[in-house]
């Protein structure tokens, strides 16, 4: 009998809590798709429609990967605009491709309930209790929440560093110890004592540092190769950033903040234009409120909600005298093009900062 390899599309540094959920309301191995690279969209790309977004492309490119690799039992989010049909597609092109797996779609749909997603990992695992799966749930969701503030710390503060790499080194450290952890207080008491070490890395920050907000798509937002590491090198260019999606505001916050931020833009928008577009017009306008120098809007080539709120952007920040640019990715995008529209748009911001 073959040994079961389990595995997920690559999404940022969520590949922890992930294969840590997976580790303990399964009994197979799980293997996480390789961090993706050039090869991945490479492959991607070839096997996938032209005028797919490139989220799927990614997404493909990460099975067939893992698919070399020994995974014999794929698992997609689902849910959400065009992503809600990628499971269907992408494993009918992997089956014409001649690969033989088990494909789970975690999310039928827009919505999904707790006893959903229960039921889907208990034919993985027949002896999966619900109180083990509810425990390792909960575990998981806190461990994402705890990723998301100190990631919002390290991109408020990265770029001001006085020992090069201290950061980042220290949160691969973070996330190695979170992925040994057994219990919530154990893992609250990693994060506190994290929370710590990084408020003691030392930092050269001046008052009047340049901030930005990046908004747009989630996927783009939370993969950072697939927007080029556009973080990187704003942190390089001592940029503070602000950026709101994470997996924690898709879980907690989205739904609940709907009406509010309907509220506070009822001169652009009377109603939800689809997936995160009327979350970023609001953005759009917070940015421009808090005083920020400059908006980065990024979206996958063909994001449809995405194009419908960018007329709408446009107008906000013309409204209020807000820089913004807008970068559009696909697998022919190149590397040194996003560099130098970003440089251009640095010195932008520096020379009106300066001139204000």
């Amino acid at each position: 009998m073959n040994k079961k390899i389990i595995s997920f599309p690559h999404l940022g540094n969520y590949y922890v809590p992930i294969s840590f959920l997976l580790k303990k309301v399964t009994s197979f191995e799980v293997k996480p798709s390789p961090p993706i690279t050039k090869k991945t969209v490479e492959l991607g790309s070839k096997h996938s429609p032209d005028f797919v977004c490139i989220p799927f492309k990614y997404n493909l490119g990460n099975f067939i990967e893992t698919l070399e690799n020994g995974a014999n039992i794929l698992i997609q989010a689902g849910g959400g605009c065009r992503y809600g049909y990628y499971s269907e597609v992408q494993e009918k092109i992997l089956r014409d491709l001649g690969y033989e797996f088990e494909f789970i779609n975690l999310i039928d749909g827009d919505h999904f309930t707790v006893k959903e997603l229960f039921q889907t990992f208990k034919k993985l695992n027949p002896k999966l209790s619900f109180i083990k799966f509810a425990y390792y749930t909960l575990l998981t969701l806190l461990m994402i929440r705890y990723m998301d503030e100190i990631d919002q710390y390290i991109r408020n503060n990265i770029g001001f560093e006085e020992v090069e790499n201290s950061f980042s080194e220290l949160q691969k450290q973070m996330l190695d110890d979170f992925s040994k952890t057994r219990s919530y207080f154990g893992l609250t008491h990693k994060f506190l004592s994290y929370r710590k070490k990084f408020r003691k890395l030392k930092i050269n920050k001046p008052k009047d540092c340049l901030k930005v907000g990046i908004i747009g798509e989630l996927y783009t937002s939370m993969e950072p190769f697939s927007s080029f590491f556009l973080e990187k090198e704003l942190a390089k260019m001592k940029i503070q950033v602000r950026r709101f999606t994470n997996v924690s505001y898709l879980l907690y916050q989205k739904k609940l903040h709907r009406k509010k931020m309907l509220k506070y833009i009822p001169e652009y928008c009377k109603y939800t234009i689809g997936a995160d577009g009327m979350d970023n017009v609001y953005r759009s306008k917070y940015l421009a409120m808090e005083g920020y120098d400059g908006i980065i809007h990024i979206k996958p080539f063909g994001c449809t909600p995405e194009i419908g709120a960018i007329p709408i952007i446009r107008k906000v920040c013309e409204d209020y005298h807000m820089p913004v640019i807008f970068f559009s990715f696909d697998s022919a995008t190149s590397d040194t093009g996003i560099k130098t529209r970003l440089e251009a748009f640095y010195d932008m911001l520096k020379e009106r900062k300066d001139r204000l």
